[in-house]
């Protein structure tokens, strides 16, 4: 592997989750102000997703008080905390830039009511666990015995119980 994928690799999240366009979105995004850190949550109807790698972004469209908001994010960005699957938009188109024109309820996508809510990650990169050769002998440790007690129960009538009392 060359140098620059090696470090795009190191990069890349482990899991990221399957966005479709269309669908209506919540992305926990972390922002910095000054010396502190908190999440903001930015919801909407994702318009295009574009890219591959490290690279790859999707553009996420709202209304806010009558005005849309258009954000871009990087979906390996380590500012980018969280994403949630809202609705399941039904697009067939791969860029729905004519919401751009539209207003109210209009500016929705139809919901595909067949389909549920899943929050399906594809895994980018598997994790590979290295196995640390030993160096030193093992220790063999000893396991103390333990035993088992079983005590067992045997039904009795009550004529029988009252026979072996009077019979003792």
């Amino acid at each position: 592997m060359d140098i620059i994928k090696s470090i795009e690799h190191e990069q890349l999240k482990n899991k990221i989750p399957d966005l479709h366009v269309g669908d209506t979105i919540r992305v926990h995004q972390r922002i910095k102000e000054g010396n502190r850190e908190r999440i903001q949550v930015f919801e909407g109807i994702i318009i295009k997703k574009q890219g591959g790698g490290v690279n790859a972004t999707f553009t996420v469209r709202r209304v806010a008080y009558g005005v849309g908001v258009e954000k871009t994010f990087l979906i390996h960005s380590p500012m980018v905390e969280k994403i949630e699957v809202v609705r399941v938009g039904k697009a067939r188109r791969a860029k729905l830039y004519y919401l751009r024109d539209r207003l109210g309820k209009a500016a929705k996508t139809k919901e595909n009511l067949g389909a549920r809510i899943e929050n399906k990650e594809i895994t980018v990169k598997e994790e590979l666990v290295e196995e640390a050769p030993e160096e030193a002998p093992a220790v063999e440790v000893e396991n103390p015995v333990v035993e088992e007690v079983v005590d067992t129960v045997k039904e009795e009538t009550v004529e029988e119980v009252k026979n072996e009392e009077t019979a003792e």
